[in-house]
């Protein structure tokens, strides 16, 4: 039995679709999450397989309750999910972020993130009506550091952010700021 979150939409770029995860997706996040690789979206430093159920279901359960929420990369002509980007509401946040995650190593360094990001940067900016975006980024975390650079985003060091430093806000320029 397949199960759906509906209504989500689905966002497609040149090489990817974005989708609402799904029940198939669990296995990839699990592995993910229970890496080294994610240590960087969880507050825990000894994280079980039930702690990634429950990060799991908090992601999915994000569209229930925002109407909105983590998108699932995959590639054009596949279902495999590879990654998630998207809004990012938990009720501590001071602010909407656009959070992301590549769960596969084979992933990086293809530019994967950067189009997926733009896509939903996008999508927050026009078809939610968001007026700011940010990211909130540990300083040692250099691989999304320099995504947030690359996609112009810059360091907002009057923000509030979650949690406990070090913590830095990346502040995503509204897509037609880009383009200007």
């Amino acid at each position: 039995m397949t199960v759906a979150l509906t209504p989500t939409p689905i966002l497609e770029t040149e090489r990817l679709v974005l989708r609402a995860p799904q029940a198939r997706d669990w296995e990839a996040w699990r592995d993910f999450f229970l890496t080294e690789r994610g240590q960087w979206i969880r507050s825990m430093s000894n994280p079980s397989p039930k702690d990634a159920w429950r990060t799991f279901a908090a992601v999915t359960g994000h569209w229930v309750l925002h109407g909105c929420g983590m998108f699932v990369l995959t590639e054009r002509g596949s279902d495999q999910g590879f990654g998630a980007v998207g809004p990012w509401m938990p009720v501590n946040w001071p602010e909407a972020e656009i959070s992301w995650s590549l769960w596969s190593p084979q992933a990086e360094g293809k530019g994967y993130m950067a189009e997926a990001a733009r896509a939903v940067i996008a999508h927050a900016f026009e078809d939610l009506n968001w007026s700011t975006a940010v990211s909130y980024i540990d300083p040692n975390n250099t691989r999304s550091t320099a995504l947030a650079k690359r996609l112009g985003a810059t360091p907002d060091p009057d923000a509030a952010f979650p949690g406990d430093p070090p913590i830095t806000v990346w502040r995503h320029p509204a897509p037609k700021e880009v383009a200007a």
